[in-house]
């Protein structure tokens, strides 16, 4: 009989249905065949066993909520039978041993890099030691008064410069009129811009007469190349075009003369981001993408993974593996202060999963988490970062930042990420302003938007799984040398967003 369920550890009392399954059918699972009770979309899940009112539902070896009613062996397991078992607090301990037992095994594969070798990609070195895997122009607006000049500024490079990797203005609505901490966020993530090593060189633009002035944000940024990054006040300019057409020209001159040359993979500084999830993110896409960061901490490279909101009722796998007290008291922290955002708004910590995700077998926030830090792999948790933070230790970091596909991207990419590896089970065109590798979680989707997706890790069900990830890595190290564009790429979506909490003038 033809595998048709899959039970992902055995403590789980739910199994995931590989394709859709009609009321009557009778299936397998571990050789003990049972008859399926409802028709049961593909993605979602059955019932293994009968399970009682108010006991927990079992998924990837964790509770993903408690039954509301008694659900029979052969039932289909969703929203209507299922809720969630989370709440504002909770308590989190810290479990030594097995913070231990993480690092061990990473040590171990460690050893292995240090012995073979660590895989190769060709990338550009910048001055201050970081390498670039895109040798783009970047357009800064400090402000949103200022974006349809970097705009028309953005069109012109790209049609008169010949730049490779493009020219880009990442526009956005703030640098004015807004208040405490939202102001120094926007501030933080346009000055984490200014710096990062994709961008060969960087046009700021500024008004004049916003609160990020010029002057406070050149503070903020701090030193760089002059040849490479160039300020313009557009107040101060008799024609601000003209004037930004001839400091592109300055750049570009200096960006074309730049050439790739061979550097470890353990240079890369990979984010992690999932959108648009099913059934089949947290049994192919997330595991593949946290098998390759295994790979990538073991090089000695650096991943990061954000979107707060969907650690919670997943956050004690992450903090088992922070690899010290003081970064699992950090963890702590950035969980509890993404809670106290949520309730100082009055909203709930579990108001997810969004209805794409519903429709595609993800039943409760415990659900989608669990499938969601899959992605994390077993690395050990080495650091935390706060919202604005640039990455300045290799291995696993912890981002602060919320779930939204393009605030989330952007914080990654301000953080220092030179790709980010997007899985997606619903599909979705956006790209962040570095290279957006889409992950299909199942092949359907890989096969019908072709255009957006640019790797099938739906193979996992039918191929070896060792090759699968061969294939993955392979891909990834052509795209970060150059060779293969992502698809975002190909389709030019590339934007920014940046998190607002509090108060607009």
């Amino acid at each position: 009989m033809a595998q048709k369920l899959i039970r992902i550890t055995d403590r789980d009392n739910v199994a995931v249905a590989l394709e859709s399954l009609p009321q009557g059918s009778v299936v397998e699972v571990e050789k003990s065949a049972f008859t399926i009770a409802a028709n049961i979309p593909a993605g979602h899940k059955v019932a293994l066993e009968d399970i009682a009112e108010g006991e927990s539902v079992i998924k990837y070896g964790y509770p993903i909520g408690k039954a509301k009613t008694a659900i029979k062996k052969g039932e289909w397991v969703h929203t209507f039978n299922v809720k969630t078992a989370l709440s504002e607090e909770a308590e989190y301990t810290y479990d030594e041993e097995v913070a231990k037992e993480s690092v061990l095994e990473m040590n171990a594969k460690k050893a292995i890099y240090a012995s073979s070798g660590v895989p190769t990609i060709k990338a550009y070195e910048r001055k201050n030691g970081d390498i670039g895997i895109r040798n783009a122009i970047w357009i800064i607006p400090t402000v949103g008064c200022v974006n349809q000049i970097s705009k028309l500024l953005e069109a012109w490079g790209n049609e008169n410069l010949g730049i490779e990797d493009g020219v880009h203005a990442y526009v956005h609505p703030f640098g004015c009129s807004q208040l405490g901490d939202d102001h120094e966020n926007t501030r933080k993530i346009l000055s984490d811009l200014v710096h990062h090593p994709n961008a060969g060189g960087v046009l700021v633009i500024g008004l004049g007469c916003e609160n990020n002035t010029m002057d406070s944000f050149k503070a903020l940024v701090g030193e760089v190349d002059e040849e490479r990054v160039k300020f313009m006040v557009s107040q101060e300019e008799e024609d601000e075009v003209e004037s930004g057409k001839k400091l592109l020209s300055e750049i570009a001159e200096v960006v074309k003369k730049d050439k790739r040359t061979v550097v470890p993979m353990s240079k890369l500084v990979v984010g992690m981001k999932c959108g648009g999830s099913d059934g089949f993110s947290g049994i192919t896409g997330n595991p593949l993408v946290g098998r390759f960061t295994n790979e990538l901490v073991a090089m000695g490279g650096t991943a990061i993974l954000t979107e707060v909101p969907e650690m919670f009722g997943a956050e004690q796998v992450l903090m088992n593996r922070a690899e010290s007290r003081e970064v699992f008291d950090e963890v702590v922290d950035m969980i509890n202060g993404f809670k106290h955002y949520f309730t100082s708004h009055g909203q709930v910590v579990y108001e997810n999963p969004s209805p794409g995700n519903k429709m595609g077998g993800i039943t409760t926030l415990e659900d989608k988490s669990l499938g969601c830090v899959q992605r994390g792999g077993r690395a050990p948790v080495s650091g935390v970062l706060k919202y604005g933070d640039r990455v300045k230790k290799s291995g696993m970091n912890l981002l602060t930042g919320p779930g939204n596909d393009i605030v989330s991207t952007t914080v990654q990419s301000a953080a220092g990420a030179h790709m980010i590896l997007f899985t997606t089970g619903r599909g979705t065109p956006l790209g962040a302003p570095v290279p957006t590798v889409k992950i299909a979680t199942n092949t359907a989707l890989s096969e019908k938007k072709a255009n957006w997706i640019d790797f099938n890790a739906g193979r996992l069900l039918q191929e070896d799984s060792d090759k699968v990830l061969n294939d993955f890595i392979a891909l990834l190290q052509r795209i970060a040398s150059g060779e293969v564009k992502t698809k975002n790429e190909e389709n030019g979506y590339t934007e920014i967003s940046i998190l607002k909490d509090g108060v607009v003038l």
